[in-house]
């Protein structure tokens, strides 16, 4: 019996796919877990899925490497065909850009063992930087999926404002996500190499968090997120910034009632508007130089749109996986 699914959400990632099997050939794990590695193509135009069916016939894997093609693109659907694939109840999900350590297999098993409230657990994410990012890069480092939040483990149900981890990296027992996850999707997250809303993993990881599943933070359990210089360039962090902002609406929505949303709605634009004014007359000076600070004004200026902002979605659920409709 598979124990432990390892999905790998791959698009155009046939140059960095054979780094990220060979870390997970090194990973030091008990010799009794049978375990498996499922890479879902996102539908990419590059040979992905030759790469693949070269490295099932070439190399000696110490785990059973499978492949399958999710022809909607989006973040949300690829995870969501993994879910289906997977042969195992824990499902630990990795980027094709993310590098795990090498006790991260152990650590899902251990931890996922010690804990069967949790429906998703996620642990620290480091960057692994081509090139320097700009000064005070920290303050916007999540926004690219690096997260570091001390060495003590805890329980994101417990906190109110609401943060949860990003996709890179989360372990999701899949029992849960069937009973407590619905088919379709507000968000999909990057679509090939467009970015379109991003939160799609907030808006998942909301639907366990309201069924009742606990969502906790192991320290133990670290990746690497390779950030090529290009995505440190204005253009594209903008443009990242404003894909998260315009999904705020959609995710601060999720965990109200429909009765409370009009009247937190209110609250929402007074309180973003004031940030987005005061935000501008403190750093307009330095908005044109100062990367960061430009980044926080178009996340607040986007969140600040989100309301009046959709996205069209291809719903075409997976069959039979996900909750009923809502």
């Amino acid at each position: 019996m598979v124990e432990l699914t390892v999905a790998i959400r791959a698009y155009n990632a046939a140059a960095r796919l054979p780094k990220i099997l060979d870390c997970l050939r090194q990973q030091i794990v008990p010799t009794a877990l049978s375990w498996e590695v499922l890479v879902v193509d996102n539908n990419s135009t590059d040979n992905t899925a030759q790469i693949v069916d070269q490295l099932q016939r070439d190399s000696p894997l110490p785990f059973s490497l499978k492949y399958v093609l999710e022809g909607r693109q989006g973040a949300a659907f690829a995870r969501q065909r993994a879910l289906l694939e997977a042969n195992a109840d824990l499902v630990g999900f990795l980027d094709d850009d993310n590098y795990p350590a090498a006790n991260w297999v152990a650590e899902i098993w251990s931890f996922g063992q010690q804990h069967p409230e949790a429906g998703a657990f996620s642990g620290k994410i480091y960057g692994d930087f081509e090139v320097p990012p700009p000064p005070n890069f920290d303050h916007i480092a999540s926004y690219m999926a690096l997260i570091d939040r001390g060495d003590q483990p805890f329980s994101y149900s417990l906190r109110r404002d609401w943060v949860l981890p990003p996709g890179a990296g989360l372990v999701i027992r899949k029992s849960a996500w069937l009973k407590s996850v619905p088919r379709n999707f507000s968000i999909s997250g990057p679509v090939g190499s467009v970015l379109a809303l991003k939160g799609e993993d907030i808006e998942l990881l909301g639907w366990l968090r309201k069924a009742g599943w606990e969502i906790l933070y192991d320290p133990n359990l670290v990746i690497s997120h390779y950030i090529p210089a290009w995505r440190l360039e204005r253009d594209y962090l903008l443009s990242l910034v404003r894909s998260i902002g315009l999904a705020q609406h959609l995710i601060r929505m999720q965990r109200l009632s429909q009765w409370q949303r009009p009247f937190f709605l209110a609250g929402y634009l007074t309180h973003d508007f004031l940030k987005m004014v005061v935000h501008y007359i403190r750093y307009y000076p330095v908005l044109s130089s100062d990367v960061v600070a430009a980044c926080q004004l178009e996340k607040l200026k986007s969140a600040l749109m989100s309301p009046f902002y959709r996205q069209a979605l291809p719903h075409r659920p997976a069959p039979g996986l996900g909750a009923p409709l809502l």
